[in-house]
């Protein structure tokens, strides 16, 4: 490691060891594209973008190694050109998102539901924690099991365990060839082919449903894409790589609506009929993540959800004096007071934030 990034980490240590002595809070952030999300945020920012870098990067190896104050942008551009990606597809939600905001968001993107979550492929990290201690967990290589389940545990964890300092992530090549057709079906119809061709061995990529229509996105061999596209039928979607760089980045004209009760998320089995609730919707990973628009009552809308075998999260505007996410399980809320003890004995890193498994 460089000396100018040693002279930050020692700044970052005596920041985190000022903050512990006098339990003032820190609010853990990079480029600040995702500050909407989760609780409010508290305490007096710690800026990551003075850490930053690329750390290694091994194309035939297939994993990727930088500093939490990278771009995310520079990582995606740098993986492109030997022809991979982030797999999970993470949104951006601005030209400042970083490479560490995208682990402790936790968020992925329309492949999410074909390949996994950010937290998936998470080889490694370090973490400095509330005693300015700088901890490794797992490496660079899948078999590398050491520590492996806390790197995963930080995907998603909004900052609350500590500072992530520096990531290993799994890349994938990108995928030889790559449609989108579209059907129209209702919401009900939509759900029912969706379950009935994911249960097939169809190279399908990613789906979203809305207003009567169904995108479907194949991407894989170019003789599996051929056959598949004749299996399903369908109409060709020309320019397609805009609508899910849209969807992604919630710039789709679903996303648009201004409403005071804010936007909700909704996780759900695949499999799940469509909800007894009031508003405008958009369906995405084969049924599994419902976004909501609905004048709904908080509770009302958790109360659906957990009926149907999900959970239900205000992902963004609303009353964010309410819960955000719904309240994690006994047993796993006391894992989470445990490890934020462990991380974090002063309690100073993102007040109030509690993650939910994305």
């Amino acid at each position: 490691m460089n000396a100018d990034m040693d002279n930050i980490l020692q700044e970052f240590r005596d920041r985190i060891l000022t903050a512990s002595a006098t339990k003032a809070p820190l609010c853990i952030q990079g480029g600040a594209s995702k500050h909407w999300y989760g609780q409010t945020l508290c305490g007096e920012v710690l800026d990551t973008r003075t850490y930053t870098g690329i750390v290694a990067y091994e194309p035939t190896e297939l994993v990727i190694t930088a500093r939490c104050g990278t771009p995310l942008s520079e990582i995606e551009a740098a993986l492109a050109e030997q022809q991979q990606m982030l797999a999970f597809e993470p949104p951006h939600f601005g030209a400042t998102a970083t490479f560490g905001g995208m682990v402790a968001s936790g968020l992925s993107g329309p492949r999410r539901a074909a390949v996994g979550a950010v937290r998936d492929f998470v080889l490694g990290a370090h973490l400095m924690d509330g005693r300015g201690e700088l901890l490794a967990f797992g490496g660079q290589v899948m078999k590398n099991v050491a520590g492996y389940d806390v790197s995963r545990l930080l995907a998603g964890s909004l900052g609350s365990l500590g500072l992530i300092t520096d990531i290993s992530v799994k890349v994938l090549p990108k995928p030889f060839a790559e449609t989108t057709l579209v059907f129209a079906l209702s919401e009900a119809d939509a759900l029912t082919k969706l379950n009935q061709w994911g249960g097939q061995p169809l190279p399908i990529s990613a789906s979203a449903w809305h207003v009567g229509r169904l995108m479907l996105r194949l991407s894989g061999a170019e003789a599996a894409v051929r056959a598949a596209k004749k299996k399903l039928g369908g109409e060709e979607v020309q320019d397609a790589g805009r609508y899910w760089s849209a969807l992604r980045e919630q710039e789709h004209e679903f996303f648009a609506q201004d409403d005071e009760h804010g936007l909700w998320r909704l996780s759900l089995p695949p499999s799940a009929s469509p909800l007894s609730l009031t508003g405008k919707s958009l369906i995405e990973w084969g049924g599994a993540q419902r976004w909501l628009f609905t004048d709904e009552a908080p509770q009302h809308i958790r109360d659906v959800v957990t009926k149907a075998g999900g959970h239900a999260s205000l992902f963004r505007g609303g009353d964010k004096r309410t819960d955000v996410f719904t309240p994690l399980a006994p047993a796993v809320a006391k894992i989470h007071r445990h490890l934020k003890n462990a991380f974090d004995p002063s309690g100073i890193f993102n007040p109030g934030r509690m993650y939910l498994d994305l």
